[in-house]
């Protein structure tokens, strides 16, 4: 829990009080490796903040091929649709990569954490420009390198996942095939 207040009171200040009120919302829990946090065509039902471990975000194409479109690191907030009265169905699965821990949130009491403290939808707004932002960053640069630029530019951008995923799901998310991720790292070592 305190992982998530210490994020929170990066983008700004909140009284014992507020801290207190959002903490009696929140509860931990642990998804162990493979389960889901989100399945496509269901319900979200809970916001969640990810304090350790690695989520997958993948869909499937129209082959029936995973498509790995994301990781999901510590310290991410995982929110669900655009505001929170929508009812929210992905089109995506989120499934732990490794065992996790996350602090989660009901959507009606993460509605009434907005509707008690004041500015909790700025700071909100401010933690989700940050992630699209970073999102973005890490995503550009796919389109334009090849494969080998693809990985080496992945160590940089996400050097704690590099030996705590699957080659399969890096060379998905990189848009190659694992024997081509298997020779660029034999070739860049």
């Amino acid at each position: 829990m305190e992982k998530f207040i210490d994020y929170i009171l990066q983008f700004d200040n909140l009284n014992n009080q507020q801290l207190d009120f959002i903490k009696s919302k929140a509860r931990e829990i642990e998804l162990h490796k493979d389960e889901f946090f989100w399945e496509a065509g269901k319900t979200v039902k809970q916001i969640g903040f990810l304090t350790d471990g690695i989520i997958r975000v993948f869909y499937y194409n129209n082959k029936g091929e995973e498509i790995t479109r994301y990781f999901i690191d510590e310290k991410h907030l995982i929110l669900s649709g655009n505001t929170i009265d929508e009812i929210y169905m992905p089109s995506e699965y989120l499934s732990a990569i490794t065992d996790c821990k996350l602090v989660v949130f009901s959507r009606q009491d993460w509605k009434e954490i907005s509707q008690t403290i004041i500015n909790w939808d700025h700071i909100i707004q401010k933690i989700i420009t940050k992630h699209h932002s970073e999102k973005i960053v890490r995503r550009s640069e796919l389109v334009s390198q090849d494969g080998t630029e693809r990985y080496l530019d992945f160590i940089q951008k996400f050097p704690t996942l590099v030996n705590r995923v699957p080659l399969s799901y890096i060379a998905s998310y990189l848009g190659i095939t694992q024997s081509s991720l298997s020779r660029i790292r034999k070739n860049i070592r």
